[in-house]
């Protein structure tokens, strides 16, 4: 084995500084858009009428059982067909909060489901408006309850970042392949971003404890 040489990598720090922040944005904006994705499409499959339902529950089956490589894919390569054209990065980002808002409408509404029915109609019969029942009785408690599933979920899609580079889009693993065929250190180049990621989904899951313990701090 060639004796480990981490100096001509360690020169190369502004890049995988640049990596980590493109990495960490994808994965914010991606979990942003996908939660919100998930939160109506588990309101509107659980309370909707069919015609509404229905279309909510093939895109769930379509995402779930396509892999995101194929996504990314017809996002980026497909959609400019139809005259919808995309910067590689918005392509991501398109891609990874589809994925994942796949994901977060069938965890939400296992949250939902979980909600006594007796609780609504005891918020009906208090006189609570409707956005007050869904907001405070429904998807509060709900989101509640599901929260580590779907923090779990968002660690999974920080991890799903490193495919992105497959459609040229900026991020740690693609900007690493980049330095490997510069300095041809690939061992020291993934040793380095392995301990990267490892750095960022041990902060991401403390922050999201933390974010859980504001959120929901009163008692079960």
């Amino acid at each position: 084995m060639q004796n480990l040489q981490f100096g001509p990598v360690f020169a190369h720090s502004d890049a995988f500084i640049d990596g980590v922040i493109s990495t960490l944005v994808l994965a914010a904006l991606s979990i942003f858009f996908g939660t919100m994705i998930g939160l109506l499409g588990a309101i509107g499959r659980s309370y909707g009428p069919r015609i509404l339902s229905a279309p909510i529950g093939a895109y769930v089956e379509i995402i779930r059982n396509t892999p995101l490589l194929i996504q990314l894919y017809f996002v980026f390569f497909t959609l400019p067909l139809v005259g919808i054209k995309l910067s590689s990065n918005w392509a991501a980002i398109v891609a990874l909060s589809i994925h994942l808002g796949a994901y977060a409408i069938e965890i939400i509404r296992a949250g939902i489901d979980s909600i006594p029915q007796g609780q609504i109609e005891a918020a009906k019969s208090l006189g609570l408006r409707p956005y007050r029942i869904v907001r405070h009785v429904i998807v509060v408690p709900a989101l509640k309850a599901v929260y580590p599933s779907l923090t779990a979920q968002f660690i999974l899609q920080i991890m799903g970042t490193s495919i992105v580079g497959a459609i040229a889009a900026e991020e740690l693993t693609a900007i690493a392949n980049n330095l490997v065929m510069q300095t041809f250190r690939s061992f020291e180049i993934y040793i380095v971003i392995a301990m990267i990621y490892f750095v960022i989904v041990q902060s991401a899951s403390l922050l999201f404890a933390g974010i859980g313990r504001l959120l929901f701090q009163w008692k079960a």
